[in-house]
């Protein structure tokens, strides 16, 4: 049989107790593409954004590649438009989420 012996706990131990009491359980990890896939659902404005910014700019430059000046600069322009849409999203889901959090 051993002995157990008593040795005080130091104030630095006693926080740390209580600080994983008022933390609860810890909460599983999430990965890399489970968050991709929480953020995509919270505001999905976004990918939607970004993905018609990217076809706007491809579409530009590839006419802009054939010499098609027009297309080229009506596809800037609305590459343009794309982008501010993206930010906007971003701007109201950042203002959705803090809301919610209060």
């Amino acid at each position: 049989m051993s002995k157990k012996t008593n040795i005080p706990l130091s104030d630095e131990e006693l926080d740390w107790v209580q600080l994983r009491q008022d933390l609860g359980p810890i909460a599983e990890v999430e990965t890399t593409k489970e968050k991709l896939q929480r953020k995509i659902k919270e505001n999905p404005l976004v990918p939607i954004g970004c993905l018609a910014t990217s076809a706007a700019l491809t579409a530009g430059l590839y006419n802009f590649r054939t010499g098609n000046r027009k297309m080229s600069q009506l596809m800037m322009r609305t590459r343009i438009a794309a982008q501010g849409f993206t930010v906007l999203a971003l701007i109201v889901g950042v203002v959705m989420t803090y809301s919610d959090k209060k």
